[in-house]
């Protein structure tokens, strides 16, 4: 993992799970596993947020809420997909008001497979996601540097 400047803060959604990835989710915060050992800190504030966490398949009324919450992120941002469900609709693929999984709506830049995901992966898929941040920072930097 890079060397990171800042704390990158996490934004958690559950889109319409069953809430096990997301009781999964909220034990990588417990000192057994402690997602925070890498500096990084929860926020609800999506203005605040640099990485995306979502759970459960999109449906039709949260198809909006998903979009707003990514675009009032700023630049650069990840999107970690959790669990089956939030990689391609899981079981509930087949319901009627299941768009999908999370790619459907916004660009996803890490899937965590699992029903429900492990601990231990969620933490690998958002160290992950730590360094495609790094990376998309750094194109940032040299696209500044060159206007």
């Amino acid at each position: 993992m890079a060397y990171l400047k800042k704390s990158p803060w996490l934004l958690h959604y559950d889109a319409s799970s069953c809430n096990g990835c997301d009781i999964e989710v909220l034990a990588c915060l417990t000192p057994l596993y402690d997602v925070e050992r890498f500096g990084i800190i929860n926020t609800g504030n999506p203005k605040h947020a640099d990485v995306f966490v979502i759970t459960g398949g999109v449906n039709e009324m949260n198809r909006e809420v998903v979009k707003n919450i990514y675009e009032q992120m700023p630049d650069p941002k990840v999107v970690v997909a959790v669990g089956i469900c939030a990689a391609t609709g899981g079981v509930f693929r087949e319901c009627y008001n299941i768009a999908g999984g999370v790619d459907e709506v916004i660009p996803v830049d890490v899937y965590v497979p699992g029903c429900a995901a492990r601990p231990e992966s969620i933490i690998d898929g958002i160290v992950k996601a730590l360094g495609i941040l790094e990376e998309k920072r750094a194109k940032m930097k040299g696209q500044e540097g060159s206007a």
